[in-house]
């Protein structure tokens, strides 16, 4: 537990310092300023929101200027396709992009490199190599942590469904990916009852997805949910079902909801990203590439388990309740 505290105290401390070589400060010109198009999933969930504040955090440090623009819908790909195009074409210097769907998101990004704009890409990977860098969690990681809580809060034993999110989002399957090969190889006494069905990106659909499989699946005892949004959608379920503290939840993502319902023991585990350090990170990379200085190709901001126990533990509690206040500015 020392290691893992230390090791986030790391992460963050390393996050907020002067990361990259030679960005200038927010009183820099504002005229003539290089122009970063920032684009996520979506932009109605707190961790998009969140990785808005990190970018804006990094545009004022390195004297950059950000467009913020996503779909409003995290599984309309044609939407972004549309908005990278879009952005691509308006003079910006970089693309800063999570794209929806590994496949779908290639050719904008290809006719933007040939046009001399550069890609980094966060949060879920692009096929192909035509970004300049990728900045993430260590998806799979964050799977393999949630299966180890499933398993020692089922003592090894019980009944388990998985929820996963939508096809063709790198980030999210890797998750998916990680925590059934975990819960196979070193879980045998827990039975899978579903890890098949796909709830979408919308609290509503993650709802009815989790109500349906609890009514299919009464003897359940442990779900994972892989994102924001299923964990929520599933929280309600569970709630509204009268089955609160009875059924193992264990979720990715945070939100004041989601943090409420871990103070309160409805929730047994939240796997934590960075969000803040994406965003902030991204955009560095961004400008360093725009200005030819060095840059690292491939970043890996944490993934962490924050717990009942462990929510008041600084370097967890900066992790679920992240510093927003530069939206306001």
């Amino acid at each position: 537990m020392a290691r893992d505290r230390r090791r986030i105290a790391l992460i963050l401390a390393t996050m907020t310092a002067s990361l990259f070589w030679g960005c200038r400060g927010g009183d820099a010109p504002r005229r003539g300023r290089p122009v970063i198009a920032v684009i996520p999933m979506g932009t109605t969930h707190e961790f998009w929101k969140t990785i808005h504040a990190g970018a804006l955090t990094a545009a004022r440090e390195c004297g950059v200027e950000i467009i913020w623009k996503g779909p409003l819908k995290e599984d309309d790909r044609s939407e972004q396709v549309q908005i990278v195009e879009t952005l691509a074409a308006s003079g910006i210097q970089a693309l800063v992009l999570s794209p929806i769907d590994d496949r779908a998101l290639l050719p904008p990004v290809i006719e933007a490199e040939r046009a001399g704009i550069p890609t980094v890409i966060f949060n879920s990977a692009l096929r192909g190599g035509h970004h300049a860098a990728y900045v993430s969690t260590d998806n799979y990681r964050g799977g393999v942590l949630a299966a180890e809580q499933v398993g020692r809060l089922l003592g090894g034993k019980g009944n388990l469904i998985m929820v996963r999110v939508k096809e063709g989002v790198e980030g999210s399957t890797r998750r998916e990916e990680g925590f059934l090969a975990t819960v196979r190889s070193r879980f045998p006494g827990i039975r899978l009852l579903s890890d098949n069905q796909y709830s979408g990106t919308s609290t509503e659909t993650a709802y009815q997805t989790c109500e349906n499989l609890l009514g299919r699946f009464p003897e359940t005892d442990a779900i994972f949910t892989p994102n924001e949004s299923t964990t929520f959608g599933c929280l309600r379920a569970i709630e509204d079902l009268g089955l609160a503290r009875k059924i193992v939840l264990v979720g990715f993502d945070s939100s004041a909801k989601l943090v409420e319902a871990l103070e309160k023991g409805v929730i047994a585990g939240l796997i934590l990203q960075d969000p803040f350090a994406m965003g902030y990170r991204s955009v560095h990379i961004a400008a360093a590439v725009i200005e030819g200085r060095p840059y690292e190709k491939t970043v890996d901001t944490g993934v962490f388990l924050a717990t009942p126990d462990n929510r008041g533990d600084p370097a967890i509690g900066k992790l679920l309740r992240p510093d927003m206040t530069i939206l306001g500015d």
